[in-house]
Formats: C-alpha cells, sequence, structure tokens
C-alpha cells in the first residue's frame, strides 16, 4: 500500500468502501445512467453531503475506483517475483496469481468488467495488461534474434491483451467454472502452442 493509503483516515476508507459496495450493488440492479448520487447516499446509508466530501460525482468514484483496481491489479502481478524458481518455470504464477484475485473479488469484477454501459474498468485493465504484456514482448524479443521475431510487436500487445481479458470476462460472466489455477495453465498452453 502507498504511504498516503496508509495515513488515511480509517473512516475516510470505510465510507468509501460503504459507497464501493453500494455502487456495485446498484450496478447489478439497474443500468449506470440511472444510479444518482441519492440513490447511493441512500444505499450507503451516508449523507449525499458526505458523498461529495469524496468524489465531484459518480464518474468521478467510476474514475477513481478503475484507478484503485489497477493499482490491485499491478500490485498483485508484482508479488510474482517472490515465486520459487520451480514455479517461474511453469510459467503461468503471474496469470494464476491475477486470476485468484479476480476469483476472490468475483463479485466486483463481474459487475465492472461485464457492464456494456461503463467500460473505464476493461479499459483501464485492457491498457494495463497491455503495458505488461509489452514489457514481456519487449523482453523476449531482447532475448532472442530480432530476425526471429515474425509478428509486430503492437499485433501481439493487441492480441494477447484482447483475449486475455476477453476469456477473464467470459470466466466470470459463466460463474468461473474453472479454477484459477486450471484457468492459467489452459491459457499458458494456448500460448505456448
Amino acid at each position: 500500500m502507498t504511504n498516503s493509503a496508509e495515513r488515511t483516515d480509517p473512516r475516510v476508507l470505510r465510507t468509501r468502501q460503504f459507497l464501493k459496495e453500494a455502487l456495485i450493488e446498484l450496478m447489478e440492479e439497474m443500468s449506470i445512467e440511472k444510479i444518482t448520487v441519492n440513490r447511493l447516499a441512500q444505499r450507503a446509508q451516508i449523507n449525499r453531503v458526505t458523498f461529495y466530501l469524496h468524489y465531484r460525482d459518480i464518474p468521478d468514484m467510476l474514475e477513481k475506483m478503475a484507478d484503485d483496481m489497477a493499482e490491485e491489479v499491478l500490485e498483485v502481478v508484482r508479488e510474482d517475483t517472490d515465486f520459487t524458481e520451480a514455479a517461474q518455470e511453469e510459467k503461468w504464477p503471474m496469470l494464476e496469481h491475477l486470476l485468484v484475485h479476480i476469483a476472490e473479488n468475483a463479485k466486483f469484477y463481474k459487475i465492472v468488467l461485464t457492464s456494456r454501459k461503463s467500460t473505464i474498468f476493461t479499459d483501464r485493465l485492457f491498457k494495463l495488461m497491455a503495458d505488461i504484456i509489452s514489457a514481456r514482448v519487449e523482453s523476449r524479443v531482447t532475448a532472442h534474434d530480432a530476425s526471429e521475431v515474425t509478428v509486430q510487436k503492437d499485433i501481439a500487445v493487441w492480441y494477447g491483451s484482447a483475449a486475455l481479458i476477453g476469456t477473464i470476462i467470459a470466466w466470470l460472466r459463466e460463474d468461473m467454472p474453472y479454477t484459477p489455477q486450471y484457468l492459467a495453465k489452459q491459457i499458458t498452453s494456448l500460448r505456448a502452442n
């Protein structure tokens, strides 16, 4: 966690969590355009004025939630460096770690990633995955002779990001019929073929 998050008053964090949970519940019930600050504050059992102490409006709240989501995903992916050498050889620990995180927060991810009206979360996750995949593609190109690489870097990044996020969204829509570990191995197997 960042220093600013550590210094944030626990009441502020609790209020933001209440608002986040209320927004997710409302997004399950109605489209994002129908959610008002009044309705959200009422669901979170707070005063409207309290909402405005934290956010300008609903789009501002969504933007900040997307930032928080991206930060959490980045933390989860960075934890990959803690895996043992044997796990690193299996080539899927980072992906498995990401899928476990998504499964543990399935309600949130299912709502925000499958909403067609608010794409901010999918867009943010796509950019984050594109950056991660781009770094991996770059390291592979550096490790191999550039003349051996037959796919343009940007095309590989677009394809990899879209395929991964599309698979995660389908997995969530189907109520996660596979464990994160199994899905990570399957996705890795697809990439190896």
